[in-house]
């Protein structure tokens, strides 16, 4: 055999096996990191995981999600926000990356170019400051959703300052944040990412001795509304959703809680 038909033969062979090798390792991370819903690998407390409607569950360092392949969006972010959690540290803002941990394709960054829509984070980065790399997962495509820009600098923005309000004073609080993947919505992109035309956020405190909840329903547009307009029962939520998003509580209290509206009782 001519030689170098020997050495184009063997450093094809050295190539091809380096990619399968890759492959390989990337496939286990993708199993490590894509879990049955039943097991978490990171820092979200498992009790206050919703239900999925959708059967798949990603867990990631600092969140969970329930991937709707149909809408190309997490029907639901979930994670604890920690006092520990806050920090004022300021890192480089990442790129979009699609996230490979989704087994059926999450939606590529490129639907939103161009859009005329924000990619609004679920988990916003801001929750996630106490890590580099669990502020730079935050900028998954699984963790975004379309926004209008002025809700999502606006109202929506405000409502995460107030969580980090409320997470400082008790001590941390469970979350979880979602669009409302229900109707007729507008799509964009070329693998048609749903514009939900609500967005909600539910939080949980069992930190402080009595238990609390309290539910955000959002019209996605802009709002000089203060935040206590917006709140509804969770019951409301999972009506409107499907979802049931504390199932792991005991009944009676679980159906008391859902069934609250109070704002007050978080205080201002």
């Amino acid at each position: 055999m001519n030689k170098r038909i020997f050495y184009s033969i063997v450093a094809l062979v050295i190539v091809l096996g380096v990619y399968g090798y890759e492959h390989f390792l990337v496939e286990e991370e993708k199993t490590e990191i894509v879990l049955d819903g039943k097991t978490t690998k990171n820092d979200t407390n498992e009790y206050f995981l919703p239900t999925s409607t959708t059967g798949q569950i990603v867990h990631h360092e600092g969140y969970s999600l329930s991937y709707s392949e149909k809408h190309e969006q997490a029907e639901w972010v979930a994670y604890e926000l920690k006092k520990s959690h806050l920090s004022n540290i300021h890192h480089k803002r990442p790129y979009f990356e699609i996230d490979k941990a989704v087994k059926t394709g999450a939606a590529s960054w490129r639907n939103y170019k161009n859009s005329g829509y924000d990619r609004g984070h679920f988990c916003p980065a801001g929750d996630r400051r106490y890590s580099k790399s669990a502020h730079d997962e935050t900028f998954l495509t699984s963790n975004i959703s379309p926004q209008e820009h002025q809700f999502n600098a606006g109202i929506w923005n405000t409502l995460e300052q107030k969580v980090r309000y409320w997470a400082h004073k008790y001590d941390g609080v469970f979350v979880v944040t979602g669009g409302v993947l229900k109707g007729t919505m507008k799509t964009i992109g070329n693998e048609h990412v749903a514009v939900p035309n609500q967005f909600y956020k539910v939080l949980i405190d069992n930190n402080t001795g009595k238990t609390k909840m309290i539910g955000f329903l959002m019209p996605h547009q802009d709002s000089k509304k203060p935040l206590y307009e917006f709140v509804v029962s969770v019951d409301d939520i999972e009506a409107l959703t499907g979802i049931d998003f504390f199932p792991e509580l005991e009944d009676g209290l679980e159906n008391e809680l859902e069934a609250s509206n109070s704002y007050k009782e978080w205080g201002y």
